[in-house]
């Protein structure tokens, strides 16, 4: 971090890193960190900072928090904290990003990192549905948009909002669990490292949680809330969600007409959660089951990762994972 990123007085530096990955139960375990009174959370959840791809213009438009553009502004997110609690951010990409584990031990050398780690080929079914929704993906069929991963990789058929960086897309990225794992162990002690599985965090919310806990170094007996976060949904209409993404964003002469309309109609009865709520049973839907002959395709593209992880962590991921018969 060079010179001009240094703060210009001492400021408060986030102690814990929830660094991903996203659809792996990250949001659900900070909303359950967050109500904890030794643990102080920002309300941008991910502000992205350290994860140079995620820079804007890359990270922009996000009608879900902001990217700080310098280090002064970021750490303004944790100047709420008062001496004695715990503070950190949960970016979901930071572990996919080539950038993110060097940036982080710079700025914090005793960093606690946490990440999730979840089956290939659910993992990606999930994240595929999440980018449709995000309006990250416009290509709502799973198959197509992962063909189109050579082409993207040279450029080529790039989504027009990918503020994720032209990677973002990039599917067979985020499986590589092993290279990134080491790019964090080889700045990080193993002390300061802790490694979920997303499949032990499902059965045991509670117990996951209070493991977490310890690790920050907060109480682990203080009571819990669990609840669902962030569940994966089904886009109903590509045509209807981008049209409601521009008149959300007012992109475009045609929204932006919407937009002023609006405005002009009346003041605002009902609460932005509620305007969600509405907005969200229009245009989603649970997830259909997905097509089983493609998940037996990614699983058997994605074996030799598996295998490799249950190595490298020394736990049989092979057999929870059901890679022990792919035929």
């Amino acid at each position: 971090m060079d010179a001009q990123a240094q703060p210009s007085s001492p400021r408060r530096i986030p102690d814990f890193f929830i660094v991903g990955h996203p659809k792996c139960g990250t949001t659900a375990l900070w909303d359950m960190l967050k109500g904890h009174p030794q643990i102080y959370t920002p309300a941008n959840k991910e502000p992205y900072f350290l994860a140079d791809e995620l820079h804007p213009p890359a990270a922009t438009p996000r009608s879900f928090g902001w990217t700080p553009e310098t280090l002064d502004q970021y750490l303004t997110l944790f100047e709420p904290a008062l001496p004695q609690q715990r503070t950190g951010e949960a970016s979901a990409p930071y572990l996919w990003s080539r950038t993110a584990a060097g940036r982080i031990a710079e700025l914090q050398p005793a960093a606690r990192i946490v990440a999730i780690l979840r089956e290939p080929a659910s993992f990606l079914y999930s994240l595929h549905l999440q980018f449709v929704q995000i309006y990250i993906e416009p290509e709502k069929d799973m198959r197509t948009a992962l063909a189109l991963e050579d082409s993207r990789r040279e450029g080529k058929n790039l989504p027009e909002h990918a503020f994720w960086g032209p990677r973002g897309t990039l599917y067979s990225d985020y499986v590589r669990y092993v290279e990134q794992l080491m790019r964090y162990q080889a700045l990080f002690s193993p002390e300061q490292m802790l490694v979920l599985i997303y499949d032990d965090y499902r059965k045991d919310n509670d117990a996951t949680v209070r493991q977490v806990q310890r690790f920050l170094g907060v109480d682990d007996t203080h009571p819990l809330k669990i609840e669902e976060s962030n569940p994966t949904v089904r886009v109903r209409s590509q045509r209807l969600h981008s049209l409601v993404h521009g008149v959300a964003s007012g992109d475009g002469p045609l929204p932006r007409a919407v937009q002023t309309v609006a405005k002009a109609v009346g003041p605002h009865v009902i609460s932005r959660r509620r305007a969600i709520d509405i907005r969200d049973r229009f245009l989603f839907a649970t997830p259909t089951a997905p097509d089983r002959q493609l998940m037996l395709e990614l699983r058997r593209r994605f074996e030799p990762e598996v295998v490799a992880l249950s190595e490298h962590l020394g736990r049989d991921l092979v057999t929870l994972w059901g890679y022990d018969d792919l035929s």
